[in-house]
């Protein structure tokens, strides 16, 4: 055997078995790859307790009943509601549920699942570079015992986030903690989902709010986020969450039972599709993130599909972009509006909300909108302000944004 055919005896290595990894390791051996047998795959993670390994989170998003992982889902809520900074409430039934998945639950089922595939093998390593070797893919690293670690494949797809943004017109960072609560007293509406509640204690640029869901009339999950160019310290957060809590619901008496708490980019900057012939970025890296929103398992669903797709019919499986570029286009606008100030931040999407259905709102959101949609929602805005930055645009350099947190 040649040193290229014995790199590619192994079709796919995946490094990293979060979201992304495991969603695309659980679509490509879900059939036969095109030459009819199981697909080989090498899943790399880092060691249990390396610092590296992602913190437990929920995941949420807009899908429908029979969707992949459907039977993961921890709740659901039809009923959604967008609350002003003077208490004017907008509240609408959305066809389609938003869904919470757990971290935990989609790592245990996923990875169960793929462990009895027998094509299928995971490995513990810390990567440090994956690249192009003749013949395919290669990532070398190390394990948790410091012994050099190398894995080869005629595919890699690598799902770390990158240490460095890509180079950006705006880049603003979406922030947030929350708090797993229960009270002594009912104060939550579990039928109901708080998507953004702007009556928090607004910064001098950028925006704030509370997100609020609830499980249960005395269990919610509420989080203080807010889109800025800095994060704030743990206790900044935690005075932050009280302040709403006790002014919302006068819950002097309540329990954090858990929390969570992350930082994601939303930036304009072009995510690359490939970083080498045989090598591919996916997730966070791929661009999943919406820069807008920050929303980003539905549209790692959709970039898994398309590239197992493609494998399967036996063609490069490069990711496909995860949103198109009116999308993209329309978020650089935002951001550049709100990075300026030139379109105060909770009145944006207050304004959004009072001068569209919700779910026109909800569909550009999720990234399904077409371009009627757009267009009502593009006239609903602060139109000067969009305009300027619309056209200020081609003229501001994309600079280098700072690592990822």
């Amino acid at each position: 055997m040649t040193e290229a055919d014995a790199r590619s005896a192994v079709d796919i290595l995946i490094v990293g078995a979060g979201a992304a990894g495991l969603s695309l390791a659980h679509r490509l051996a879900a059939s036969p790859g095109p030459d009819g047998l199981p697909v080989s795959i090498v899943l790399v993670e880092p060691p249990t307790g390396s610092p590296v390994r992602s913190p437990a989170r929920t995941w949420c998003f807009w899908g429908d009943e029979g969707d992949a992982f459907d039977s993961l889902v921890t709740a659901r809520w039809h009923r959604l509601r967008i609350t002003a900074r003077d208490g004017h409430r907008v509240c609408f039934t959305s066809p389609r549920a938003y869904r919470m998945i757990r971290s935990a639950d989609f790592l245990h089922e996923v990875g169960g699942a793929l462990a009895r595939r027998p094509g299928v093998r995971r490995v513990e390593a810390t990567v440090d570079v994956v690249r192009d070797v003749p013949g395919g893919a290669e990532a070398t690293g190390h394990d948790a015992a410091g012994r050099p670690v190398r894995l080869s494949a005629r595919w890699a797809f690598d799902s770390r986030p990158p240490s460095e943004l890509p180079p950006a017109r705006t880049t603003l960072l979406q922030h947030f903690r929350g708090w797993f609560l229960t009270t002594r007293a009912d104060h939550f509406e579990p039928g109901v989902a708080d998507l953004m509640d702007f009556r928090t204690r607004q910064p001098a640029l950028g925006l704030s709010f509370a997100y609020v869901l609830p499980f249960s009339p005395r269990e919610a999950l509420v989080e203080y986020t807010e889109f800025s160019a800095a994060p704030l310290t743990e206790s900044a957060y935690d005075a932050a969450l009280e302040d709403y809590v006790l002014r919302t619901w006068r819950a002097a008496a309540y329990e954090v039972t858990a929390a969570e708490q992350g930082v994601i980019p939303m930036t304009d900057g072009r995510f690359p599709r490939r970083a080498g012939r045989s090598v591919f970025p996916i997730g966070v890296a791929g661009g999943a993130t919406r820069p807008s929103t920050g929303y980003a398992f539905a549209a790692i669903q959709r970039q898994s599909a398309a590239v197992a797709a493609s494998w399967h019919a036996g063609l490069t499986p490069q990711p496909p972009m995860p949103y198109a570029a009116r999308h993209r286009l329309m978020d650089a606008v935002m951001l550049r509006a709100l990075a300026t100030g030139r379109a105060g931040g909770a009145a944006f999407f207050e304004t959004l909300f009072r001068r569209n259905p919700p779910e026109r709102v909800l569909r550009f959101l999720d990234g399904t909108s077409g371009l009627r949609d757009e267009w009502a929602i593009g006239l609903g805005t602060p139109v000067p302000a969009m305009l300027r930055a619309l056209l200020e645009l081609p003229l501001v350099p994309r600079r280098k944004a700072t690592a990822c947190s």
